[in-house]
Order: C-alpha cells, then sequence, then structure tokens
C-alpha cells in the first residue's frame, strides 16, 4: 500500500478476520528501571458505587486501590485477602464440576465450570505443566497469576480461586457472559461502533491502563481478544500473560506545562518506570520500537490503543498487510492513512477529533506520542474524551449488552469451540491436588500460589 493522505472513497468491507491474530513469540532480555516508592493511585476511590452485577449472587465490583489493601471506605465493603478464612477449605480441581469448553490455546484451555458447593460460575483457565515447560512459558503463568492476584478494578478481570495439580495449573476468574469483545464487534453492521459507542468503550480501556500503569504493570496486549464483555455491558481486561511488572511501582509525579490555563496533570506513567527489550504482543497491535528491537516502555500501551480505537471506528487495522513481514515494515513505514468519507451521503465518517486523537496516540516516535509524558492523564484530557466523566463511566449504561438466554450456561456469545481428546478436564478434576515439593529446584511450578481471593463486594444503598 503506496503512502497517501486517503485511502479511495467507499473502501469495500475488508475481509472477516480470523478469530485469532497471530502473537509474536516473547525474548527475555529486559533492563528494569524503578524508583523506591510505593503504587498510588487513590483517584480511583472517587469512583462512585456500582449498579451492575457479576455471575454471583452478590455483586462482584473490586474497588481497592493496589496501594492500600482492604481500605475501609463509605459503602460496605469486604477485602480482599489472599488466605482462605477457616471456614473455607482449599480449592482443587474437584470443586468444580465442568459445563462447557469456552477457549483453547498452545498450553491450555478454558472451561466455564460450576462451584459445586456454592453454585457459582467460573471462567478456569487450565494450563498444562508438560507444554508450559516444553514451550518454555512457565514465566508467563506466574505473570499472569502474581499480577491477577495483585490488582482490583471494575475493568479487569477479577481472580478468584488459584491452584496446582500434579499436571496443570488452574486459574478461576470472573466469568463474562459477553465473551470476547473482538466476537461483539464482528456481530455489528460493518464490524464498526458509532463514534460515541468506541468513545465509551475506549474511556474504559484508558481506565484500566491507568490504573495498570500506577501499580507498575504494562499491559503489552491489548487488542479486542483480550478485552470481555461482562453482563453489564462493561469492559474487562483479560490475559496477562504478556503482560510484565516493575519490582517497585514509582510514585506518580505532577507534570505541568507551560500552556495558559492549563492544569497540572498526575504523570502515571512515572510509576511504570521501566523499560524492556522483549517482543512481545499481536502483530497488527505491534509498537514501532517493539518491531525495531529499540526496547519499550508503558508507551507501546498507548499506541496499542490508538490500533484498537482504529479497529472501533474502521472495521480493521490501519496497518495490516499480507503477511507478517510486510505488516511490520508497514509499522514502521507506512504512514496513517483514514477511509475517505466525502462521496458518502449517509455517513461522514469519524469526527476530526477521533482522527486527532488516533494520530496521536500512533506517532512513530515513542518519545511524541500521546501519553509519553504524563501517562493516561495526558490520554484523557484530550477533547475526545471531553464529554465522558471517568468518575461515573461504571454507573453509565453500556452501548452493548450481551444476550442472555434463560440458562446462563448456555455461553451464547462464545464461539462454539470443538472438544478435543488431547485433554480431558473430567480426569482433571479426579487429580489429587499437587503434593508440597520437597526441592524447588526439583519442582518449577513450586512458586505458583494457591489463594482464594475474596475481593470488595460494593453493596447498593
Amino acid at each position: 500500500m503506496a503512502p497517501s493522505s486517503c485511502i479511495s472513497p467507499a473502501p469495500p468491507p475488508p475481509p472477516a478476520p480470523s478469530f485469532q491474530r497471530n502473537l509474536v513469540i516473547p525474548s527475555t532480555k529486559m533492563t528494569l528501571t524503578h524508583t523506591n516508592t510505593s503504587c498510588a493511585n487513590d483517584m480511583l476511590l472517587a469512583m462512585p458505587k456500582p449498579q451492575f452485577k457479576g455471575t454471583h449472587s452478590t455483586p462482584l465490583i473490586p474497588t481497592r486501590p493496589c496501594s492500600q489493601p482492604g481500605r475501609s471506605h463509605s459503602h460496605t465493603t469486604r477485602s480482599v485477602s489472599a488466605e482462605p478464612t477457616r471456614k473455607q477449605e482449599q480449592l482443587s480441581a474437584s470443586s468444580f464440576s465442568k459445563i462447557r469448553l469456552l477457549g483453547k490455546g498452545d498450553v491450555g484451555k478454558v472451561y466455564l465450570v460450576k462451584q459445586k458447593d456454592t453454585g457459582s460460575l467460573y471462567a478456569l483457565k487450565v494450563l498444562s505443566k508438560k507444554e508450559m515447560i516444553r514451550r518454555n512459558k512457565i514465566k508467563r503463568a506466574y505473570a499472569e497469576q502474581t499480577i491477577l492476584a495483585s490488582v482490583n478494578h471494575p475493568f479487569i478481570v477479577p481472580l478468584y480461586h488459584s491452584f496446582q495439580s500434579k499436571n496443570y495449573l488452574y486459574l478461576a476468574m470472573e466469568f463474562c457472559v459477553g465473551g470476547e469483545f473482538f466476537r461483539a464487534l464482528q456481530r455489528r453492521p460493518g464490524r464498526v461502533l458509532m463514534e460515541n459507542d468506541a468513545r465509551f468503550y475506549a474511556a474504559e480501556v484508558v481506565a484500566a491502563l491507568e490504573y495498570l500503569h500506577l501499580c507498575g504493570i504494562v499491559f503489552r496486549d491489548l487488542k479486542p481478544e483480550n478485552i470481555l464483555l461482562h453482563e453489564s455491558g462493561h469492559l474487562m481486561l483479560s490475559d496477562f500473560d504478556l503482560s510484565i511488572q516493575s519490582p517497585s511501582a514509582g510514585a506518580p509525579s505532577i507534570v505541568r506545562t507551560n500552556l495558559p490555563f492549563s492544569r497540572p496533570m498526575l504523570d502515571t506513567k512515572s510509576c511504570a518506570n521501566l523499560r524492556t527489550n522483549s517482543f512481545v504482543g499481536t502483530e497488527e497491535y505491534l509498537a514501532p520500537e517493539v518491531i525495531r528491537g529499540d526496547g519499550h516502555s508503558s508507551t507501546v500501551d498507548w499506541w496499542a490503543l490508538g490500533i484498537f480505537i482504529y479497529e472501533m471506528l474502521y472495521g480493521f487495522t490501519p496497518f495490516k498487510g499480507t503477511s507478517r513481514d510486510e505488516t511490520f515494515e508497514l509499522i514502521i513505514t507506512q504512514s496513517l492513512d483514514f477511509p475517505d468519507f466525502s462521496n458518502n451521503v449517509y455517513y461522514s465518517g469519524p469526527s476530526s477529533t477521533a482522527r486527532s486523537l488516533v494520530r496521536k496516540l500512533l506517532h512513530k516516535d515513542e518519545t511524541k506520542r500521546l501519553g509519553s509524558k504524563a501517562g493516561a492523564s495526558e490520554v484523557k484530557s484530550h477533547a475526545f474524551f471531553k464529554p465522558i466523566n471517568f468518575a461515573l463511566l461504571r454507573n453509565m449504561k453500556p452501548p452493548i449488552i450481551p444476550a442472555k438466554s434463560n440458562n446462563a450456561i448456555d455461553a451464547v456469545n462464545f464461539k462454539h469451540v470443538k472438544e478435543s481428546l488431547s485433554f480431558d478436564l473430567q480426569k482433571s478434576l479426579a487429580a489429587p491436588p499437587s503434593p508440597p515439593a520437597t526441592d524447588d529446584d526439583d519442582d518449577p511450578f513450586a512458586d505458583f500460589g494457591s489463594a482464594i481471593l475474596h475481593h470488595d463486594i460494593v453493596e447498593s444503598p
């Protein structure tokens, strides 16, 4: 595709993309720099009481900031604890009954399961230890479990239980009945959202990334496939196996500009003060600095946000080529183009404000990219988000409410995945919990924590 100011008028709809994009194999080299101060995100405490509920009998909407676990609020809450209470037994795979397969990957599968004693529904990720060892993905499993066990935010999928058996690791997470946001996009006319709807979902992603960066976490794999739709229609980020966390998140600093009447901004980028050379992500969403091997920081999440918004507005990503190498070449060298709607009498296309945001997020020079100076505060201050009150996002009605049958276990919003004979959950359920290792050197999974997490429960007045 040759660079041009615009694409030809009324472009034909692109072919429907497959339901799995190509992932880039991660390398292991990284360089970390950080400050020895605690993470702070108390601004999130100003968010009001939510009104949507989860799949449990009471609404399970996390509100605890990462800096102060168990902090009391003016409304009724229960604090998060990584330790089971005396009344609760340590869970194992036999505590759940299988309902259906939701998805599968190269090292494991995700099942919809029901906890036998409570009837609660979960998405149970089952990871094969053998495959993780063979594919050198043990650190990725640790990263996901560690991050999910430490974060607590309404737009991040909650982890409720983690445990292991002799052959498998288990992560029991919130079952989001809406399935992947990617599938929801595919069902929309033209596979696009109207600008106001795209703005709403982009704002929820920004709020989630802001929280992660405040906790020193870089997501690194933002894409519609890694975003789930809660039954309320709100988004939840998932799949943190490619994420990276600074050993010690720095405290946010204040950034002031020389512009008249401008307000000081909280620098969320300073919390995730790390730089790594890992080559990870999904090829259509990779930032130029990742492809060039220059090293990258939290600004890669803002690049991915730009691709995500573009895909919501136009139905395809801006730099996709016919091959992986061509996609990489276009990301590095191709100028950003937008479809031309000037001859369309029915639709004028996204606004100039929306295009301005995407341009600034997709700046190939990461030092000039929106978010590179002050992180989320800088992104939220763009005119595109002016109609959004970020403190009230949880109380706003989402544009898409997932379809539900009378029986929640039907999982109508999930793609039908054929079960293979290579893994039988029922046999896994019958397996006893993994015995304690006598020597950590003999068990690479010895540090995989078993925990029951009690998330804050916010009760409406």
